[in-house]
């Protein structure tokens, strides 16, 4: 299912040049039939829900570990700009219906006055709440269990064949929060460090689980910034037999940039995460794993 998040109470999509009143549209809507309203303005809207728009709140350095710096953008452009998503993207781009409660984690993961304690609290959380829709995207199968009491009940269960992948290190961040979810899932490793002379993307270490190539994947990477890293992990996964209309990426943070250069270079994979915004949290992993 193609999806777009978009939320509030004014109209903030037009469809086939006709205005819609979010009210009547389900939370998750099919991007690759809508334009984004290019011209709205923060103070147009009433509500700050639908992250059309946003000024940056303490733009980051490339301090951390997002794959590339970033630049700063000037305060009030909106987090598109001219980036036509429903058009440039494509159809595999997916958010998480926006919240009070997610708007309060993104906010102190960005606040760099925040403790590091408060950042893992809330990166965790944020984390278990885009690994649970990850799991939404699985396939499942239907069921028959016997209550306590000998009733029949039909449900549903995982269907087997699923995994997860890290990009090391800010990847491995992600990884209780899988566990915490699927006990029993395997989990594999790609270790993706920018070459001292070339300054391009190279692989120095891979390793997953045997049938790796029978699997769906989730893979789990929380900053994208120029989205380098994840196509070279990509391509890996590919070597192994990994198709990549079965790979979910998993992320917390992506610029436009980043999503676009991924789902350009692979138009069927799946990206899940929480914003798109021109600037990213860089220094996730140094300040999750205490190394700022």
């Amino acid at each position: 299912m193609t999806v777009f998040n978009i939320m509030g109470s004014e109209p903030m999509a037009t469809l086939d040049m006709t205005a819609v009143k979010v009210a009547n549209i389900p939370t998750w809507i099919d991007i690759s039939q809508i334009k984004l309203a290019a011209d709205l303005r923060p103070d147009q809207t009433s509500h700050t829900y639908p992250r059309l728009w946003q000024q940056p709140c303490n733009p980051e350095n490339n301090s951390g570990s997002g794959d590339s710096s970033n630049s700063d953008v000037p305060a009030g452009d909106s987090f598109l700009g001219d980036f036509d998503l429903s058009q440039q993207i494509g159809a595999q781009l997916k958010l998480l219906p926006m919240n009070d409660q997610i708007r309060e984690l993104q906010t102190i993961i960005r606040d760099k006055t925040a403790s590091r304690g408060d950042f893992m609290f809330s990166a965790d959380r944020l984390i278990r709440l885009v690994v649970e829709e990850g799991l939404n995207q699985l396939p499942y199968k239907e069921c028959m269990v016997t209550t306590p009491t000998g009733y029949k009940y039909e449900g549903v269960k995982f269907e087997k064949g699923n995994c997860g992948v890290s990009i090391m290190r800010s990847g491995e961040a992600m990884e209780q929060g899988l566990r915490d979810c699927c006990r029993s899932i395997r989990i594999g490793k790609i270790l993706i460090q920018s070459d001292e002379e070339t300054q391009r993307a190279k692989v120095y270490y891979a390793k997953f689980p045997p049938d790796i190539y029978r699997r769906k994947v989730l893979l789990m990477y929380p900053i994208l910034s120029t989205g380098n890293t994840v196509i070279e992990a990509v391509k890996v996964l590919i070597e192994h037999g990994v198709q990549p209309s079965v790979i979910i990426l998993l992320s917390l943070f992506s610029t436009p940039h980043g999503a676009k250069s991924i789902i350009q270079e692979f138009p069927e994979i799946t990206i899940l995460t929480t914003e798109v915004h021109p600037v990213a949290p860089t220094h996730f992993g140094q300040k999750y794993f205490g190394t700022d």
